[in-house]
């Protein structure tokens, strides 16, 4: 009993004296090897090697303190013989301790979820055409998946859409044409673009490979530039910290002047076939005469409010809302020629406003007959205004108040837009700076830009598809310019497109305009010579406005499905073009 007792340690001993321990006998152990030279020296170094990664996993898990760990301070103490080999028994408790804090360390770390898998929807030919060729079939529905035959809508040619585009990606089978460019194909490009050469019909001396003329539509005229500012869409996040001064901005206000007005005479002279004009709140589209079949120069606003409206009326300045439900007799103007129509229609509205105003006069007169007084009346009164004042700002800020000027009020309206102060905001992340001016053609001032073009091979389905992606300020000419050019090598493509949703109503007013346009005609004959007369007088009209003749066939159609809202459009050679 008395040699157990005496044999007991009388303290435990602390993790550095069983680190110095562990030590010395690893010293040990390594001058007995070099003494017996019975073991392989392979095997000598695996066994330091194995020790000194239990020692960083010891001293790590040291340094980290458990915090489900139990407390040791009032464990109880178990007495144990210690005999010869008594440090064997501390190493081995060591690493016993040192197993179980390594394993709550794993338990308690979280474990994260796999990643997302990125899944990339093909377009595949075949079942392309077999949409194509069963366009009411349940069958073809359930092979392709992603497009809805309810909305899929195939023509011979490819409608146009009014709305800026944001993002266009094109998919084909075949090599696409590089973006990455030699010097002459970079330079023919330039050449072409900014001399308007039709490389249909003209470039003598020019590069006219694909890539060349691809390079060639990704091009842009813009005013005005500041680089370190974000110019469309106005809304931009990058526009932050960003203050100009007053110098900067009457410099800025001059030079817009001076480039508006020089491109405002392009269209008038039929140069340019269209351009924007994207303010902070509003868009304004111009487009020349003959384009979607308007005989005279006419633009597009949207969105619009009804403050803005009231301030067009006060200048005297007529205008419609095509696309607004309720149309009220003061908005609207008639598209009729004839001179008897109109002195009708306006009689009209002044007896209808002479018999609103008698009729004020009588209620006033009858309210006063009954003692009522005059605060009560005035009550009244502009309670009815505020009520028809609701009913008219419903749709303020919404597609439904896009409004149509035509002929004659296209320069009021010019004037108006050149002169209002409201044209350029006071406050914002674009303080006094001009709206942004976007057109196909050079106009005075303006800075050429480029879109930023990415070709790309992806594999899907076991299938390999080249893919080009732009981005940018991608006007209307774009698409039918490069779905020609893809169209005379490719047997089928598709594109995704993504669109400025502020634009949106272009395309919509457009699309109704036609349909009334076409409604009165009785027969399909009629329709169809009207329809033809009206797309040949746009062509001559503009065959001077730089852009090629595929583009301005596509602006010109006046038929129906001759504009629609793009996000998907698919091409086959034999069939023609699928779009929704």
């Amino acid at each position: 009993m008395s040699t157990t007792e005496n044999s007991l340690p009388l303290n435990w001993k602390k993790p550095d004296e069983l680190l110095r321990l562990q030590r010395l006998k690893q010293k040990k152990k390594q001058l007995a090897a070099r003494i017996s030279h019975n073991r392989n020296n392979n095997e000598v170094k695996t066994n330091v090697e194995s020790d000194k990664a239990a020692l960083l996993e010891a001293k790590i898990v040291q340094k980290r303190k458990n915090p489900f760990a139990k407390s040791v301070e009032n464990a109880k103490k178990y007495k144990t013989d210690i005999g010869a080999d008594g440090d064997d028994f501390l190493v081995k408790a060591e690493n016993a301790s040192t197993t179980a804090e390594k394993e709550a360390i794993v338990r308690e770390t979280p474990t994260r979820p796999p990643p997302a898998k990125l899944v990339l929807q093909p377009f595949d030919p075949k079942a392309f055409s077999e949409l194509l060729r069963k366009s009411t079939s349940a069958q073809s529905a359930a092979d392709d998946e992603d497009v809805n035959l309810d909305d899929q809508k195939i023509t011979k040619h490819l409608p146009i859409d009014w709305s800026l585009k944001t993002r266009v990606r094109f998919f084909c089978r075949n090599e696409l044409p590089s973006t990455q460019l030699k010097t002459s194909q970079l330079a023919s490009g330039l050449t072409s673009f900014v001399r308007c050469i039709n490389t249909q019909t003209e470039g003598k001396g020019l590069d006219l490979s694909p890539a060349t003329r691809f390079n060639q539509a990704t091009y842009y005229w813009q005013h005005p530039h500041i680089p370190w500012m974000t110019l469309f869409p106005r809304n931009s996040r990058d526009n932050t910290g960003i203050t100009l001064g007053e110098k900067e901005r009457n410099a800025l206000s001059e030079d817009w002047n001076y480039s508006f007005k020089g491109l405002f005479h392009l269209l008038r002279a039929r140069q340019c076939a269209y351009f924007y004009l994207c303010g902070n709140t509003f868009t304004v589209l111009f487009r020349a005469a003959g384009v979607g079949g308007r005989a005279e120069m006419h633009a597009f606003m949207s969105p619009t409010t009804h403050g803005l409206r009231q301030s067009l009326r006060q200048e005297g300045i007529e205008f419609s809302m095509p696309l607004k439900k309720d149309k009220t007799g003061s908005q609207l103007k008639p598209d009729s020629s004839d001179s008897t129509q109109l002195e009708t229609e306006i009689s009209k509205e002044e007896g209808s406003c002479n018999a609103d105003s008698e009729e004020e006069e009588e209620e006033e007169e009858w309210l006063e007959r009954l003692d009522v007084d005059v605060e009560e009346i005035w009550k009244i009164q502009s309670a009815h205004e505020r009520k028809l004042k609701s009913q008219e700002m419903s749709e303020d800020f919404s597609d439904n108040s896009l409004m149509l000027i035509e002929g004659a009020e296209c320069q009021g309206f010019f004037s108006f837009l050149l002169n209002a102060k409201s044209t350029i905001g006071t406050v914002g992340r674009l303080a006094g700076v001009p709206p942004t001016l976007l057109a196909p053609v050079a106009f005075p001032k303006a800075t050429m830009q480029h879109l930023n073009t990415r070709s790309s091979k992806v594999r899907m389905d076991g299938i390999d598809y080249y893919s080009i992606e732009v981005k940018g300020v991608i006007l209307p000419s774009f698409l039918p310019y490069t779905c020609q050019l893809l169209g005379e090598t490719k047997e089928t493509f598709s594109a995704t497109l993504a669109s400025s949703v502020n634009t949106l109503a272009f395309s919509k007013a457009t699309q109704k305009l036609l349909q009334d346009h076409n409604e009165p005609c009785s027969g399909d004959e009629k329709c169809a010579g009207d329809e033809a007369a009206s797309q040949v007088f746009g062509q001559e009209n503009l065959s001077d406005c730089g852009l090629g003749t595929c583009v301005v066939e596509s602006m010109c159609q006046t038929g129906q499905q001759s504009v629609a809202l793009l996000e998907r459009v698919c091409y086959d050679k034999e069939h023609g073009y699928a779009w929704s």
